[in-house]
């Protein structure tokens, strides 16, 4: 079974003077019990590709499953299903300073 599964990922940024493809074409696997790594150098798209998979914002095209659930169709399960400590802190803007309170990293 796998855990996770990404297919074509995109993202791009749009700006009042040009568009920003800030991740490109991404595909990867990651079965149940398996461990990953992310990596490549500053600006990669690392950040972005962990942004959509918790979340915080939707791929401009392609898929991703998390758990079987699709990202893009469930969200809130899919949240319910991540750990994920980032680099800077990153809040939900819905969520409320209680919960955000009780919120480890895993």
């Amino acid at each position: 079974m796998l855990a996770v599964e990404v297919k074509n990922i995109k993202k791009t940024f749009q700006s009042k003077q040009s568009t920003v493809e800030a991740v490109k074409d991404v595909s990867f696997e990651v079965k149940k019990g398996e461990i990953f790594g992310l990596l490549g150098p500053n600006g990669a798209g690392k950040s972005t590709t962990m942004g959509i998979l918790t979340g915080e914002f939707l791929p401009s095209s392609g898929s991703a499953f998390l758990g079987g659930y699709n990202i893009k169709e469930n969200p809130d399960i899919v949240r319910r299903l991540v750990g994920y400590c980032p680099q800077f802190d990153a809040l939900f803007d819905s969520q409320q300073i209680i919960s955000s309170s009780f919120q480890g990293c895993v």
